[in-house]
């Protein structure tokens, strides 16, 4: 399953910047994944915590943003979702020619520094 080593390599970036922030712990994590990226969310979901056990990610959440296909015609220029499974014809010359224009995303849109515990010492070591 693939989604692990999406997940794996999310959790390894993302623990690499907290530690690079000085950040304890992370709250949340923002993913942008497009309809055509191959990922199934709820595989994911199950993927990213299990990556997260032992990291400063552990107890994360992961919260997905999905991106629609989309896709124009090159000699028409119409555009149109493109859906699953993909509609790579145009509908409106049938033309094959065809520039995706979204949904193969697969990116980290942002992350949430965890609040240090009440009475946790800046000098603290975990």
């Amino acid at each position: 399953m693939h989604e692990m080593s999406i997940a794996t390599a999310v959790v390894e970036q993302v623990d690499a910047a907290a530690r690079e922030h000085g950040a304890d712990a992370v709250a949340r994590v923002r993913l942008q994944v497009g309809e055509l990226a191959g990922v199934v969310p709820s595989a994911l979901d199950f993927c990213f915590e299990l990556a997260c056990a032992g990291t400063l990610l552990e107890g994360a959440v992961l919260e997905t943003e999905a991106v629609p296909a989309r896709a124009r015609c090159v000699p028409c220029e119409v555009e149109w979702a493109v859906g699953m499974p993909p509609d790579l014809g145009c509908p409106h010359c049938d033309g094959t020619r065809v520039e995706l224009l979204a949904g193969r995303e697969l990116q980290i849109l942002g992350v949430e520094w965890a609040a240090r515990p009440a009475g946790a010492g800046a000098g603290q070591e975990g």
